[in-house]
C-alpha cells in the first residue's frame, strides 16, 4: 500500500486450544501465527486477550475457598451479588467508586476503573464458583511475550494485552490496552501543529487503546474464541510507553 493510501490490517489468529496455568502462551501464539502463514513483520502489533495471559498465569480464585469479610457482606446485601465474589473483588480493589443493584465499579490495584474490578466470571470453563482475576502485570506480561516472539521470529514486533470495559455516559462495551509493550501506548501530541499550523495544547493519543478496541472487532465477546489478532500498518514515531501511561492521575481525575 503506498504512502498516499494508508491501512491497517487485522487477522485473528485460529487454532489456539484452551489454555491452562502454566501454558506457555509465546509458543502457542508463535505456533498459531506459523499454521496460519502470519509470520509477524517489524512493528506489526500482537493484541492478545488478557483472559488467556490470566489463565496461563493461574489467575482463578475458587469463591468456596474465600471467606467474607463484614464489609463485603455488607455491600452484597446492597447489590445482591455473591458476598464471596464481592471479597474477591475488593482484594483486587484500591477501593469501591459506586455500586448499584447487580453492579460494582472499583478501582482495581493497578489503578483502571472497571466493573468488578477486573473479577470475571465469564468464558471461565471452572463452573460459576470460580472466578478469573486480570493479570498480576500486564505491562510485564506484554514484555515477556514481546521478547519471546521476537526471538522466535527475529523481528521487532509490539503487544497489547486487551480487556474490553463499559464507559461513563455511553453504553457498550470497549477495548482497551491493560498492557503493552515496543509501542507507544500512549502518544503525547503537544506542541504539534494540527493543520490549520495551530500548535495543540493538550492533545494526548490513547494508541495501544485504539489497537485495542480495533482487534475486539474480530476478538468479539461471546463464543468467538477468537483471543489473539495480529495488526499490520499501524505507524509511530515516539518510543515505546507501557499501558500504565493510560491511568489518569487521580489528581487530574475530575470523578474520583
Amino acid at each position: 500500500m503506498s504512502a498516499s493510501h494508508p491501512a491497517v490490517t487485522l487477522t485473528a489468529l485460529s487454532g489456539i486450544p484452551a489454555i491452562q496455568p502454566g501454558d506457555d502462551i509465546a509458543a502457542i501464539l508463535a505456533d498459531a501465527l506459523e499454521a496460519g502463514a502470519m509470520a509477524p513483520r517489524d512493528r506489526d502489533v500482537l493484541v492478545v486477550t488478557h483472559k488467556i495471559i490470566s489463565k496461563a498465569e493461574g489467575r482463578y480464585r475458587h469463591l468456596a475457598d474465600i471467606t467474607p469479610s463484614p464489609r463485603a457482606r455488607d455491600i452484597a446485601a446492597a447489590t445482591g451479588k455473591d458476598p464471596a465474589l464481592v471479597e474477591v473483588i475488593l482484594m483486587e480493589s484500591r477501593g469501591v467508586l459506586r455500586s448499584r443493584r447487580e453492579l460494582i465499579i472499583a478501582e482495581h490495584r493497578l489503578g483502571m476503573v472497571m466493573a468488578n474490578a477486573g473479577v470475571d466470571q465469564s468464558n471461565v470453563p471452572r463452573g460459576p464458583e470460580t472466578v478469573l482475576l486480570l493479570p498480576e502485570d500486564p505491562d510485564a506480561s506484554s514484555a515477556a511475550l514481546r521478547v519471546a516472539l521476537g526471538e522466535r521470529f527475529g523481528v521487532d514486533i509490539a503487544v497489547v494485552v486487551s480487556d474490553s470495559v463499559g464507559r461513563a455516559w455511553r453504553n457498550g462495551v470497549v477495548g482497551i490496552a491493560l498492557g503493552a509493550a515496543g509501542l507507544p501506548a500512549l502518544q503525547d501530541l503537544r506542541g504539534k501543529n494540527d493543520l490549520e499550523g495551530r500548535t495543540l495544547k493538550v492533545t494526548q493519543v490513547g494508541l495501544a487503546d485504539e489497537i485495542a478496541s480495533a482487534a475486539e472487532l474480530l476478538m468479539g465477546e461471546a463464543d468467538e474464541g477468537r483471543p489473539a489478532v495480529l495488526v499490520r500498518g499501524v505507524e509511530w514515531r515516539e518510543p515505546p510507553v507501557a499501558a500504565a501511561a493510560l491511568i489518569r492521575d487521580r489528581e487530574q481525575d475530575l470523578f474520583r
